[in-house]
C-alpha cells in the first residue's frame, strides 16, 4: 500500500511539473511586453540656427507637437490652443515651454520658423526646431509620429501627427493630448502632469 501511495504521489508531482512547464511555455507567466518607448535622442537646430538636441526638453515641462509654418489650419490652431492653455495655467505657466518641431524642413528654415513663432500674438515660451530632412525624419520616428508630403510643386502640404506630446522636465515622455482637445482640457492635462496625476 505504501508503494502504491508513493507511485500515485510521484505521478501527481510529475503531472504538476509538466503542467507548470506547459503553462510557462504558453506565455501565461511571461511579463507583458513593455510599450514602445516614445522620445529619445535627436539632433535638430533651433530657430536661431544653433544645434539643438533632446536637452532642450529638460528643465521645464514641454508641450511639444509636430507641424509646419505653411500649415493652413491644424498647426495655427494647435499653437493658439497651447497659448490659451498656457495662460490658463496661471503661475505654473512659467514651468512650461511650447515646442514646435517642423516636418517641412525644405521651407521651414530657422529664419522662417523664427518669423512664424515670434509673431506678436504668440507667447514668448515657444521653441521652434527644424533640421535636415534626415534629422526631422529620425525625430518623427523617435516620437512614434508620422509625416508625409502631399502633392507636388510649391503649394504641397504635409500630412502629419496632430497630437501634443507632454514631456517632463527630465526630458521623459509623460502623456499625449489629442489635437481635438479644447484649451481648457489641455490646461487640465498639463496641470495634472505637473502635479504628478
Amino acid at each position: 500500500m505504501n508503494r502504491n501511495r508513493l507511485m500515485v504521489l510521484a505521478v501527481c508531482i510529475v503531472g504538476v511539473l509538466v503542467a507548470g512547464a506547459l503553462i510557462v511555455q504558453s506565455g501565461v507567466f511571461h511579463p507583458a511586453p513593455k510599450p514602445a518607448a516614445v522620445g529619445g535622442p535627436f539632433q535638430l537646430v533651433d530657430y536661431d540656427g544653433k544645434p539643438a538636441d533632446e536637452s532642450v526638453l529638460k528643465g521645464k515641462w514641454s508641450a511639444m507637437f509636430f507641424g509646419f509654418t505653411y500649415c493652413p489650419d491644424v498647426c495655427p490652431g494647435t499653437l493658439q490652443a497651447l497659448a490659451t492653455a498656457s495662460d490658463q495655467l496661471g503661475p505654473k505657466a512659467k514651468d512650461l515651454q511650447i515646442v514646435m518641431i517642423s516636418v517641412d524642413p525644405a521651407r521651414d528654415t530657422p529664419a522662417q520658423m523664427k518669423a512664424y513663432l515670434t509673431a506678436g500674438h504668440l507667447p514668448r515660451n515657444i521653441v521652434g526646431l527644424t533640421g535636415t530632412q534626415a534629422q526631422v525624419d529620425a525625430t518623427v520616428k523617435t516620437y512614434r509620429a508620422y509625416a508625409g508630403k502631399v502633392g507636388d510643386g510649391p503649394d504641397y502640404s504635409i500630412d502629419h501627427s496632430t497630437a501634443i506630446y507632454v514631456i517632463d522636465p527630465k526630458g521623459r515622455f509623460d502623456r499625449v493630448i489629442a489635437y481635438s482637445s479644447p484649451p481648457e482640457e489641455i490646461a487640465r492635462q498639463l496641470k495634472a502632469a505637473m502635479e504628478g496625476r
